[in-house]
């Protein structure tokens, strides 16, 4: 996984989401959600959903 990789972030706890790089999905990962300070599981990660918008 790249830094500019986007994965969305969810906390199982406060339920902050956010979108998240591959460096900052490290932090959440070993320091806890940012908000509430819960520790983090490895699936409270997922592929950004897409928004639905179209440029043509």
């Amino acid at each position: 996984m790249t830094g500019g990789t986007q994965l969305t972030f969810h906390c199982p706890t406060c339920g902050e989401s956010m979108a998240v790089n591959a460096p900052m999905r490290e932090a959440l990962l070993n320091h806890g959600c940012v908000v509430c300070g819960t520790p983090v599981p490895q699936s409270a990660f997922s592929a950004p959903e897409p928004n639905g918008d179209t440029e043509c």
